[in-house]
């Protein structure tokens, strides 16, 4: 760390007076990214800055040893800026992907975490206004600036709660790239910020019924929208009863948010999206241990963020048709909460027993699924949930478990990860897992199979059987036909339990309820939109 007043022992009096900062909107602090060996530094953004300010700065950061990607240095009263932060980038040159993809990616990630370091370095520093250095990607620099600036402190006392900032660009921005800008980035992150609101929130303050009036009043009024909330009478007219058993428990009605946006021509399919909405999960009689159980409230990751992606969808104007639904209740113990050994029929007429109230989420989750596959015919469907704790034991708070019937609905969810940096792992969707859903002498399923050995996989393989066209027992030469067709619908189901919170703050993960994965749901219909 330097002042100017250390500086100015090293230079002559002319330069101290000249403009250091291209620093016309007067931000009083400074974001700025450095490409560094540890001997030599590089300012991407050095047509903003004078010479000297590059020369004096970077001998200060090769002095303290300024070298690993991620290092930051914040300095002190520079060319009349207040405070500058910054962020090292790592070699300018290191590491030349010959993919675009992956280079893209790597361009974006560099932009996204130096400007996220930056900007967290300055949060409670008494800072209003920060300049970000938009020279290596506009929309990476926006989106780690928005999403550092997350906290979830409205419910704390007003001297606790931390101060608005505004983050503009304060250098030119680099060449928009794949229709990519500072605007879109700060879309990007106010959607996964919409999704870990959300989740953050106190289940008795983020009720089923309060989610759905929530996201109503966030997409009022935006183009092309129309948001519909079902209530229990017609979630039981359409014998939405594998849903309807779930919600028993609570004295808490049920909602079924449904969310039509129609950017694409009128005869376009419609992408589907699904996601699992128990907004607080405490096992149903099948209890829970009550350690960690706080943590529930973030069940409904699923619907938080495919209402987060909607957001950014919408706001973004995508030329595409898309619809989301996400069944909203919660799952607690009561006199009238479903007992194991109960036995239900779901909205596609199959029965399920339920061996364990706890695996609540794929019953909701077969309701909806049908319920989209069937009224809507979609294009294709994404779900998404915080769905078992197998997921998390197999790929922990790295990647989002992926289970699919398509390797381009693969493809393109992995390319959407990949650009976001919040990636996904394909996993097995095979029928040797669906058997053991099957072993009931009730009923047609079971919800449980053989629990946590293989668990991931068996939801998985329960869901296929409630998407319209991909059920398990069609005739033989249909599939066949489908399959050779391609014509078979695609889909695709996301358990994110693993990646639903964040253990620790770095960058643009901020601890706690985590939104992901917002931005790669974005994506993956941005890149859809691009190719229709």
């Amino acid at each position: 760390m330097v002042s100017q007043n250390l500086l100015s022992k090293s230079l002559p009096r002319s330069a101290i007076t000249k403009r250091w900062f291209s620093n016309a909107k007067q931000f009083d602090a400074l974001v700025i990214g450095a490409y560094t060996d540890g001997k030599k530094v590089v300012f991407p953004a050095s047509k903003d800055m004078t010479s000297q300010t590059q020369s004096s700065i970077a001998e200060q950061l090769v002095a303290s040893h300024f070298k690993k990607p991620g290092d930051c240095r914040l300095l002190y009263n520079v060319g009349g800026v207040k405070q500058v932060a910054v962020v090292s980038l790592g070699p300018e040159q290191s590491n030349i992907i010959s993919d675009p993809v992956r280079q893209q990616a790597k361009t974006l990630e560099r932009a996204r975490n130096a400007i996220a370091v930056g900007v967290q370095a300055l949060k409670n520093r008494n800072v209003s206004s920060i300049g970000v250095d938009v020279s290596v990607n506009a929309h990476g620099a926006a989106e780690g600036a928005v999403l550092a600036q997350f906290s979830f402190d409205k419910l704390k006392k007003e001297a606790s709660r931390q101060k608005d900032m505004n983050v503009l660009p304060f250098s030119a921005p680099s060449k928009d790239i794949d229709g990519l800008s500072f605007e879109t980035g700060q879309i990007y992150g106010a959607s996964q910020n919409l999704a870990r609101m959300l989740m953050t929130s106190p289940a008795n303050l983020m009720t089923p019924k309060l989610f759905s009036e929530e996201v109503a009043y966030l997409l009022a009024g935006l183009e092309n929208t129309e948001v519909i909330v079902h209530d229990e009478e017609w979630a039981a007219k359409n014998n939405m009863n594998a849903f309807l058993s779930v919600a028993k428990g609570s004295n808490e009605p049920l909602r079924f948010l449904e969310i039509r946006y129609n950017g694409g021509n009128e005869d376009d399919q419609p992408y589907g999206l699904v996601g699992k909405g128990v907004t607080f999960d405490a096992g149903g009689i099948s209890l829970k241990p009550s350690n960690n159980m706080a943590l529930m409230k973030g069940d409904m990751g699923g619907a938080a963020t495919v209402a987060g992606a909607m957001y950014g969808i919408i706001k973004l104007g995508l030329p595409v048709n898309v619809v989301a639904v996400t069944p909203l209740c919660e799952n607690l113990p009561s006199g009238k909460a479903t007992k194991p050994g109960d036995v239900i029929k779901a909205m596609n007429g199959k029965s399920i027993e339920v061996i364990d109230t706890d695996a609540e989420g794929r019953l909701i989750l077969a309701d909806a699924l049908y319920y989209l596959s069937s009224q809507h015919r979609p294009r294709s469907i994404v779900d998404l949930a915080t769905l078992t704790g197998a997921m998390d034991v197999a790929l922990g708070n790295a990647f989002g478990g992926v289970f699919t019937n398509s390797n381009q609905l693969w493809q393109d969810l992995e390319k959407a990860g990949t650009l976001t940096n919040d990636p996904f792992w394909r996993m097995p969707l095979h029928e040797h897992y669906l058997k053991e859903m099957q072993e009931s002498a009730v009923a047609d399923f079971n919800n449980l199979g053989k629990g946590r050995s293989g668990g991931a996989c068996s939801a998985a393989a329960f869901l296929k059987e409630f998407v319209a066209g991909l059920e398990s027992d069609r005739h033989g030469d249909d599939v066949d036909r489908l399959e050779e067709e391609g014509t078979e619908l695609p889909w695709a189901h996301i358990d994110i339990a693993g990646i639903m919170d964040a253990q620790s703050t770095q960058g643009y993960n901020i601890k706690g309820m985590s939104g992901r994965p917002t931005r790669s749901l974005i994506e993956y219909i941005r890149q859809g939109s691009d190719s229709a």
